[in-house]
């Protein structure tokens, strides 16, 4: 039977509008242009297998009654999801980096498999380029980065890889989606006291929830008074923060661009090594003082830390979908120093991760679950319109993925770099800064609103100048 969407994976596609879209990407950097489309797409054929998530297309279940089911029963069609183009003359990192966000700005299309891939040639200097994407209800970021690297190889030299025996997983018969569904939505009102009595302890870490006056008070006694069920009364304390307003919060357009550029990881490890921080520690700073850097030449530094939220994985069972919690923290871009910076995002940084140790930050997941399926369309977007028009969730996402610290090749060239884009949202705000390791660098990809932010490039030289500093 065909793997159902959890309620989560849903989520990325009910929030869905215009402007706000929900697919990831990546852009791979060869070395040389000998890599071709016939080559790529002879390449997805025979290792399409290893990659479950670009083979399947939704099924919807009569009357909207239940979440989306996965089908694999049809053949992809690779002369539609992978297609190339070349950039005119001189074909420069800017040039690149406008035709993708024109690219990353546009919706899948829900009636194949949600995923696109584009063979870009005319790069200076004789290279050329891959940009995929796939929509976040398929994949979240790790799986992604995992979808990938099933087409790469270690060695210039393709790798030989067995074909697949299984057969193609089918989705349910109409009668049993609507069977299912009906289960489902009969288990709702539990399903929404177990998420109220999860909830109500850790009011102070949901956003938006959390910028309520008294709402740390509240969970604060909760947890004292032994709610039950919880366990969470020797959680730390979570700071009560306000979103203050820049020029990227509020609504987006449908419009992007996108900057990417790289840092040494060997100088982020030493200035780690020094500190006695991590490396993510590192990177969340020297996007604080880049971001401050920004808004102070602009004369929009809030005199409060700017909110960041911060998503990680916990997908230790890829079959389940979208394991995606979301921990959210302030970043000091209103202190002047910047190895005070690094602390104070360090302590904040351990403060977090104890906080959700003991108990991970579920509430995204179990909210979605909560929900009866039949409304969670209507639920999830009014939510979100409701978020983005009050207050702010937070300025903007920021997020480190790590990779292998070795090269990669596809079909004999070189990766030589790899940069991720990621999503904005009218609630998370119009700046997403994804940093992913390779090969001995933080690639590092910023996809930000067109009209909140025209100068998206400077953030690469003030990231560059804020590891410097440190």
């Amino acid at each position: 039977m065909g793997r159902q969407l959890s309620a989560l994976d849903a989520q990325f596609l009910n929030f869905e509008t215009a402007t706000n879209v929900a697919h990831i990407a990546s852009l791979a950097v060869l070395e040389d242009a000998s890599v071709t489309r016939a080559g790529i797409i002879g390449l997805l054929r025979s290792r399409l297998h290893l990659a479950p998530p670009l083979k399947r297309r939704l099924v919807r279940v009569p009357f909207g009654l239940d979440h989306p089911y996965w089908d694999e029963s049809k053949d992809v069609d690779f002369d539609y999801h992978v297609r190339e183009l070349a950039l005119p003359a001189p074909g420069d990192d800017h040039q690149l980096a406008e035709q993708v966000a024109r690219l990353h700005a546009r919706r899948l299309d829900r009636s194949r498999p949600l995923w696109e891939m584009y063979l870009i040639h005319g790069l200076e200097g004789g290279r050329s380029a891959v940009y995929t994407k796939v929509h976040h209800a398929a994949i979240d970021g790790i799986a992604g980065a995992e979808v990938l690297a099933t087409l790469m190889d270690l060695t210039p030299e393709p790798r030989e890889v067995p074909p697949s025996e299984e057969l193609p997983v089918k989705a349910p018969e109409p009668a049993i989606m609507l069977s299912k569904g009906v289960e489902r939505f009969l288990d709702s009102p539990q399903a929404l006291l177990r998420f109220v009595a999860g909830a109500i302890p850790r009011l102070d870490e949901i956003p938006v929830v959390s910028q309520i006056p008294g709402t740390g008070m509240l969970s604060r006694f909760i947890r004292g008074a032994g709610w039950p069920g919880d366990t969470g009364s020797v959680l730390p304390d979570l700071p009560r923060v306000t979103v203050p307003a820049t020029p990227f919060s509020g609504p987006i357009s449908p419009h992007r661009r996108f900057a990417f550029g790289r840092l040494p990881l060997d100088e982020v490890k030493k200035v780690k090594n020094e500190y006695g921080v991590t490396v993510n520690d590192v990177v969340m700073a020297v996007a604080a003082t880049a971001l401050r850097r920004w808004l102070s030449q602009r004369d929009e530094l809030p005199v409060e830390p700017l909110v960041v939220g911060i998503p990680f994985s916990s997908n230790v069972r890829p079959e389940l979908g979208n394991q995606v919690l979301l921990a959210t923290t302030t970043l000091p871009t209103n202190v002047s120093d910047a190895e005070t910076r690094l602390r104070m995002i360090s302590a904040n940084m351990a403060t977090v991760k104890e906080r959700f140790s003991v108990a991970p930050a579920r509430w995204l997941l179990d909210f979605s679950q909560a929900m009866p399926a039949a409304l969670s369309g209507l639920a999830d977007r009014a939510a979100f319109r409701l978020a983005s028009g009050t207050v702010s969730a937070m300025n903007l996402m920021v997020s480190n993925v790590p990779g292998p610290q070795l090269p990669l090749y596809i079909l004999g060239s070189r990766i030589v770099a790899h940069y991720p884009l990621s999503v904005i949202t009218d609630v998370s705000g119009g700046m997403n800064i994804t940093v992913f390791s390779y090969d001995g660098f933080l690639d590092v990809g910023i996809v930000v609103d067109r009209e909140m932010v025209p100068d998206v490039w400077d953030f690469i030289d003030y990231l560059k100048d804020a590891l410097a500093e440190l």
